[in-house]
């Protein structure tokens, strides 16, 4: 990534906006199914705090082959599978935060596949956009851009038209509670290194709540969705990486 245009991401983060408590996380509620994580290391003096959920230097996976799923997990990931299958457009708001704790909010939009965008709330003039094959981490106060092949990126299991998560990913971790489904998993693309681990509301329908990743620290950022509205009609145009600047990296 561009070395510019990632500390004007990591920084930005830093001083990003201090809003209000919200409501307990679905990881926060996971906690009564799973063993709480490990304490994230602090963040050495001097060195950027979290990073972008979208930093394509997500922290490579640990080396092992995920768990060997029984009847009942491949049913679970089979039911994650075709929820994002059955999403043609989703549209809502998102509150990232990072790993210290400071969040910042948007917009975001969906068009499946393999089209997004992220519209992050004032002060930040931040951007995250996917038109199909590339994915774009804009700053407008600053004219930066950093672009990637969205293949390289772990959220192209999930953006696929075809979406198979038992034949694609490497699943790390397969939960379900009363009201919840946690999975975990990574690409089994050698190319596209990273995990995600996705937490899925089972009432009174499967519903996306959440997802965490890992910065190349290996610091959590989380973001959380809601107001979700599915299969509504969206402008092609919000999917279209505008250049601007000099791009970190060009198709």
């Amino acid at each position: 990534m561009h070395h510019m245009t990632r500390l004007v991401l990591q920084a930005t983060i830093v001083a990003g906006l201090m809003l209000a408590p919200i409501a307990a996380s679905a990881e926060d509620a996971a906690t009564k199914v799973v063993e709480a994580p490990a304490p994230v290391p602090a963040t050495p003096p001097g060195a950027a705090a979290a990073g972008s959920a979208w930093n394509a230097e997500v922290a490579p996976a640990q080396t092992g082959e995920g768990i060997t799923l029984d009847a009942r997990q491949q049913d679970i990931v089979n039911k994650v599978s075709d929820y994002f299958k059955g999403l043609s457009t989703l549209q809502g708001r998102f509150v990232q935060t990072g790993s210290d704790n400071k969040r910042m909010r948007g917009k975001f939009y969906v068009q499946r596949p393999g089209r997004f965008r992220f519209d992050y709330a004032r002060p930040s003039r931040q951007i995250v956009v996917s038109d199909g094959r590339y994915l774009a981490i804009q700053d407008l106060d600053l004219n930066n851009e950093d672009r990637v092949a969205l293949d390289q990126t772990p959220f192209r299991l999930l953006l696929r038209s075809d979406v198979n998560l038992v034949r694609d990913a490497r699943i790390m971790e397969v939960q379900e509670s009363d009201d919840m489904i946690i999975l975990g998993l990574e690409d089994k693309d050698p190319d596209s290194p990273g995990q995600i681990r996705l937490f899925l509301a089972t009432k009174p329908d499967l519903e996306l709540k959440e997802w965490v990743t890992r910065d190349a620290q290996g610091l959590k950022t989380r973001v959380q969705v809601s107001d979700l509205a599915k299969s509504v009609e969206l402008d092609a145009n919000l999917f279209k990486i505008k250049h601007i600047g000099n791009p970190g990296a060009s198709p």
